[in-house]
């Protein structure tokens, strides 16, 4: 490292960890292939630190991760999901954990692109334009793939009886 290796990298790590982790929970669906989506992106992100300008580190960062969730996807590392669900103890969990256990499955059961929209826009906060930079994509190639992945989201989430239009 030449100019930035006052340990700044060091302090951006810890402080940007947990939005990554959480950014990779939500595209991936598991918590072993997040950190390790994690790992990578600050790997990556140590190599190209001096490079990266000081202030556009976090949206480096979080490029470099959606880059390399779509390339997983793309050379076919995707992990089969079944129906066979592990014994746990769902009284001792909260409500808000099994509804956070409830939208992970439903996210992945979205295509690629629309998690990752959903994700980007719902969650991360960024604009249409942002999460079409992110995704190297148009700004209508966004909102259609939000849209439709927001529309099988309420389907998957939201019992029919209790839908609005």
């Amino acid at each position: 490292m030449s100019k930035r290796d006052d340990g700044s990298f060091d302090e951006f790590m810890r402080s940007s960890s947990p939005r990554l982790l959480r950014l990779a929970w939500l595209l991936t669906g598991g918590a072993s292939s997040a950190e390790d989506l994690v790992q990578e992106t600050l790997e990556r992100v140590y190599v190209a630190w001096p490079r990266i300008e000081a202030g556009g580190t976090h949206n480096y960062a979080r490029r470099v991760l959606v880059n390399l969730h779509t390339d997983s996807h793309r050379r076919g590392w995707r992990e089969r999901l079944t129906d066979e669900v592990p014994e746990t103890a769902q009284s001792d969990r909260s409500d808000q954990v099994v509804l956070a256990d409830h939208l992970t499955v439903a996210l992945g059961e979205l295509p690629v692109r629309e998690r990752q929209c959903v994700v980007l826009r719902h969650h991360v906060g960024l604009s249409e334009r942002e999460t079409a930079d992110v995704l190297h994509i148009g700004t209508g190639t966004v909102k259609s793939s939000t849209s439709r992945g927001l529309a099988r989201l309420r389907a998957l989430l939201v019992p029919e009886g209790d839908r609005h239009v």
